[in-house]
């Protein structure tokens, strides 16, 4: 057993490649030594800006022989297929052996030196390896067979144990030498084997781990800022980064002019992080403090003076030119900005975003006129109500995108626009809700509470959602172009963490009256064309879609949560329960339910009754017309007259068939009201007395008497069974 090392040397990698393409390396490398039987312990993986390497641990110095026996052609057939055969396995025709009429041949492979199966498998991972984007470069790039590599290969080490494995791919020979850091150690270090890899690397100023480039960036810029009273703001994609940067990475702190500090407090942080890859600092009072920190690829004699000198005149550079954004919008209100929205198209079908502008605005009043969203005392001493408020908040909420800043900076798309608003002397509320009325963005997201802004984002999002389904642009496996899931989502958890008591169809149908779009109809539904031009109608074409990817978007998001997908079905099958915060406690109560000792039997006993009413073709009020049945047909039996009381039966009843009835009178009201009451814990309880008169029913009582004044009796108790337990929940949709 030995180890075998490999490094491809190359010119700088991207930082945002090199992690990946560690894996990939290994994986590959792991992949093809496999197909020779060859299997190292384990590997450790390096990657800096100018190499990939990995180190095989315990690799076997020489493959095992292996016996495969392959299948040939039948004895009769043609000559032309066992000469075929012969061929692929490279026997003659005696070595073969004769089962039932059928050739078989046993091919023996002796065992290969580990070196030769690595000339092999490396050539070949070169060549496979899955580069984001790769490049050819000098003479062989005149052809498409040559070398693709993310830069231009430079050099190879492939050493096993001590011994050189020797190979060449496009004039480029594997050896023992590689090269240090390019400025402390631009010369050549010569390799033993895997045994001292990182440690002369190390020598020469190049860290080949990742993992450690990281923590040494973290540690000491966190020492740099301690030492002048700063925090730095985590951010790990930044430490990321600039690993991928350096080989030798050595933070360093600087400062720019405090006045900069005028400029909203994200347009620095962005500067510096986006454009420069500078660590963003804070002081004591937790706001931004004037410093940052960069990480140098080297040590410098003069510990870094000229290194941070000339990283201040760039920033100094860059937050002018921000400094310059802010001073330029604020020139222009909002309201002005917002004209030069109907210049940008928002989708060819669906007009400019100053279209979307206002159908936003007028939902957005309306969930509030509606009183889908809870009043707000007047803001800021401004004129009108939030009614007023929302309307402006939502003409105004897509302004910026046409601000200098924004173009620079389009992660500030929202932000820039409560800051501008803020600035010409709009009411706070109608600032916070342009800032936040993309919110929420995505899954652990803050979700906005403060009315206003929760008005404006749901109009927001359902817009988008109502609009694209207009058009036929629905969301299609892993595709979602214009993040038609991210939206409902986001939908659903304003709606569910404000506590938002409204049926979703409303402001769907509302919505839907807004987009006006008739000449897309087609696409929806052939029964569209009658519909034209009446936006209620669409409605109806639209409603029951979109509300079935609510539903769909529901059960993802309540998963995390540990709520059980089918209990939703179970639910939203009674159909009109769209409200969604009352939905949810349903469903949590009836997950409650279902996991007690009476809620497992009672499902057992509901099961089994269903399955005597589907046998018996008697469909539930609740179950969906079958294809091609007209409306109002029902079958024979679907209308068995309703359970009677037990003085009114045409027969005595059996002791357990009266219990049941009992049990019915009693459950049914109580069940009803609470569901009504949305005390959904007493429906629960209500029906759990029903499980055992259910059980002891179906033990001591025959369902399907000879007598068929009996047997449509119990039947119909059956189906009042079925009905009682659909006041809460369709169980037929409950697995288990």
């Amino acid at each position: 057993m030995t180890d075998f090392l490999l490094e491809l040397r190359c010119e700088e990698i991207p930082a945002r490649m090199q992690l990946k393409a560690s894996e990939d390396l290994a994986r590959l490398f792991t992949e093809e030594l496999a197909k020779s039987g060859l299997k190292p312990e384990s590997i450790d993986s390096f990657v800096t800006p100018r190499r990939l390497a990995l180190i095989a641990r315990n690799l076997p110095l020489e493959t095992a022989a292996v016996s495969e026996e392959h299948k040939g052609p039948r004895t009769s057939a043609p000559a032309q297929a066992l000469e075929g055969f012969l061929r692929k396995t490279g026997l003659t025709q005696d070595q073969l052996e004769d089962r039932d009429g059928v050739w078989f041949a046993t091919v023996n492979k002796p065992g290969r030196a580990s070196a030769e199966v690595l000339a092999e498998a490396i050539p070949t991972v070169i060549r496979a390896f899955p580069w984001p984007k790769s490049m050819r470069w000098g003479r062989a790039s005149q052809t498409t067979e040559s070398l693709r590599w993310v830069r231009p290969l430079q050099g190879i080490v492939a050493i096993l144990g001590e011994e050189l494995v020797d190979i060449e791919i496009e004039g480029i020979r594997s050896g023992y030498a590689t090269l240090g850091h390019r400025f402390h150690h631009p010369g050549e270090i010569t390799i033993g084997g895997a045994h001292d890899y990182a440690e002369k690397l190390r020598a020469c100023h190049v860290i080949a781990s990742h993992q450690e480039r990281q923590s040494i960036i973290e540690a000491k810029a966190a020492e740099a800022a301690a030492a002048h009273g700063y925090t730095v703001i985590e951010d790990k994609g930044l430490v990321t980064e600039n690993a991928g940067l350096t080989e030798w990475p050595v933070p360093l702190l600087g400062d720019f002019d405090p006045a900069f500090l005028e400029v909203p407090p994200e347009v620095i942080q962005l500067t510096l992080r986006i454009n420069q890859k500078y660590f963003v600092l804070r002081d004591t009072s937790g706001k931004l403090a004037p410093a940052f920190i960069c990480t140098a690829n080297i040590e410098a004699k003069d510990g870094g003076a000229a290194i941070v000198a000339g990283n201040r005149k760039v920033l100094a550079a860059r937050l002018s030119d921000a400094r310059f954004f802010w001073e330029q919008d604020r020139k222009t209100k909002l309201e002005d900005h917002a004209k030069k929205l109907e210049r940008i198209t928002f989708h060819e079908k669906l007009g400019t975003v100053a279209d979307k502008v206002e159908r936003v605005a007028k939902l957005a009043r309306w969930l509030v006129e509606e009183d889908i969203i809870p009043p707000l005392p007047q803001a800021g001493g401004a004129g009108g109500g939030l009614a007023d408020l929302a309307e402006q908040a939502a003409r105004l909420a897509k302004a910026d995108l046409v601000t200098e800043m924004v173009g620079e900076f389009p992660e500030l798309q929202g932000i820039m626009g409560g800051y501008y608003a803020r600035a010409e002397g709009l009411p706070d509320a109608v600032a916070d809700a342009i800032r936040d009325h993309y919110k929420p963005v995505g899954q652990g997201d803050d979700v906005p509470t403060a009315p206003l802004t929760v008005a404006v984002s749901l109009a927001d999002k359902l817009d988008t959602i109502v609009s694209f389904f207009a058009i036929d642009e629905k969301p299609t496996g892993s595709k979602d172009p214009f993040a038609l899931r991210r939206a409902a989502l986001g939908v659903i958890s304003l709606l569910l963490d404000n506590r938002l008591r409204t049926k979703l169809a409303l402001p769907l149908s509302k919505a839907v009256e807004a987009v006006e779009i008739t000449e897309f109809l087609g696409a929806l539904s052939a029964a569209a064309e009658q519909f034209k031009g009446e936006p209620f109608a669409l409605s109806n074409i639209l409603q029951p879609i979109v509300l079935d990817f609510f539903a769909d978007r529901l059960k993802v998001q309540q998963k995390e949560a540990g709520v059980r997908h089918d209990l939703i079905d179970a639910v939203f099958a009674l159909g009109g329960e769209d409200d969604l915060v009352r939905l949810l406690a349903r469903v949590k109560a009836l997950q409650s339910f279902v996991a007690t000792d009476d809620g497992t039997n009672l499902l057992a006993g509901y099961k089994r009754a269903a399955n005597i009413l589907k046998k018996e073709g008697i469909e539930s009020p609740s179950a969906p017309a079958k294809a091609g049945a007209q409306s109002g047909a029902a079958h024979p039996n679907s209308e068995l007259p309703p359970s009677q009381e037990h003085g009114s039966l045409t027969y005595t009843p059996e002791p357990a068939e009266a219990a049941l009835i009992a049990a019915l009178d009693a459950a049914e009201p109580r069940a009803t009201a609470s569901v009504a009451a949305e005390d959904f814990e007493a429906a629960m309880a209500a029906l759990a007395t029903l499980r055992a008169p259910i059980d002891a029913f179906f033990e001591t009582v025959t369902v399907n008497d000879a007598d068929e004044a009996k047997r449509s009796a119990r039947l119909s108790l059956l189906a009042r069974v079925r009905k009682a337990v659909h006041a809460v929940a369709d169980f037929s949709k409950i697995t288990g």
